[in-house]
């Protein structure tokens, strides 16, 4: 697909993300900053297939602070691998969480885009998508790479034991939940996001 018409559908993408703070200065980031950010996302050049895990149980004494936070806990699996025909790197999201107040476990899963963007000049992200108008979320990094910072204005989610309801549901932002800090961790510990066998192995021996 030609850039002309890959990049309006990237920044259509990354909208939703971009809300959570308002930001109205986008732009595509030149190859040298994408690279430069891949290699910080999964601590080293990603190769053909690379992973990058964060996760965050938040505390009694957090969630005292924070009596409007819905999210509990929460698990973000990033993750990249080489398209044989484009030869182009291809990042994808894998979302994990509990509510505070429901039961049960919630997901979400989609793609982001090829590059990265750069907002107000100030941050670099990913701004990744669920098919069908399903929401997004921007993820970026801590100045030390510890822990990624996960934006979200809309996100459709579903709970794990029923993901073929028709019932739909999303993570919506509000004044305790539209940014979290995930801390970044041995990438085993996302192995429940595995979507078979193989990358199972993958993430256990990582």
């Amino acid at each position: 697909m030609k850039l002309a018409l890959v990049l309006p559908l990237l920044l259509a993408t990354f909208v939703g993300a971009a809300r959570a703070e308002e930001a109205d200065d986008i732009r595509a980031a030149t190859r040298a900053e994408a690279d430069s950010f891949n290699a910080r996302m999964y601590a080293g050049p990603p190769g053909d297939k690379a992973y990058a895990c964060f996760v965050r149980r938040y505390d009694a004494d957090h969630l005292a602070r924070h009596p409007k936070q819905k999210v509990a806990s929460m698990k973000l699996l990033i993750s990249a691998e080489t398209d044989k025909e484009d030869k182009q790197l291809h990042n994808s999201f894998r979302l994990a969480f509990r509510y505070r107040h429901r039961p049960g476990d919630f997901r979400s899963v989609g793609s982001c885009n090829h590059a990265v963007f750069t907002e107000n000049g100030t941050e670099i992200r990913l701004g990744c998508g669920v098919d069908c108008e399903g929401g997004s979320i921007g993820v970026a990094l801590a100045k030390d790479d510890k822990s990624a910072i996960m934006r979200v204005d809309r996100v459709r989610v579903w709970r794990n034991d029923k993901p073929d309801s028709e019932d739909e549901e999303s993570l919506v932002a509000g004044s305790d939940d539209g940014i979290f800090r995930l801390d970044r961790t041995d990438i085993s510990e996302c192995a429940s996001l595995a979507t078979d066998r193989k990358e199972l192995a993958a993430l256990r021996h990582k």
